[in-house]
């Protein structure tokens, strides 16, 4: 039943990111969650998952994350995912490009009893990324 709820708030998770409904990280994301690798600049907890992709759907209003294999255990889960999108805002002190973005990621997330993201590791490729737009 752990693998059901954590899978659960995983997938509310990459719903509140896909919409924008951010403030439904609140209830998703432990107060003192952990994240073991951090955006630029993100803050601890709810707020920074809500600061970071808040920043990232300004930049890409059409983001969309799509996991493409996932991993269950009773408290973790592990998954690849592809993030797409199209640069229509600023991103890192950039003007928007217009142009659109395919890259690939991967994160283990630890939750608790009660289904809360309490730890996070993570990759994305943020240098593939900026290649794409053409801003390295």
């Amino acid at each position: 039943m752990a693998q059901q709820t954590n899978i659960a708030a995983q997938t509310a998770f990459a719903e509140a990111v896909g919409t924008g409904n951010l403030d439904a990280l609140d209830d998703i994301v432990a107060p003192n969650a952990i994240d073991h690798d951090p955006a630029p600049g993100q803050g601890p907890g709810p707020d920074g998952y809500k600061d970071m992709f808040g920043q990232l759907r300004a930049a890409f209003p059409d983001l969309h994350v799509q996991v493409e294999h996932l991993l269950a255990t009773d408290d973790e889960l592990a998954f690849a995912y592809v993030i797409t999108g199209t640069h229509l805002g600023p991103l890192m002190g950039q003007a928007a490009t217009g142009k659109k973005v395919s890259y690939r990621g991967m994160q283990i997330s630890r939750f608790d009893s009660d289904g809360h993201l309490v730890e996070r590791w993570g990759s994305s490729d943020e240098l593939g990324m900026l290649r794409q737009l053409g801003l390295v």
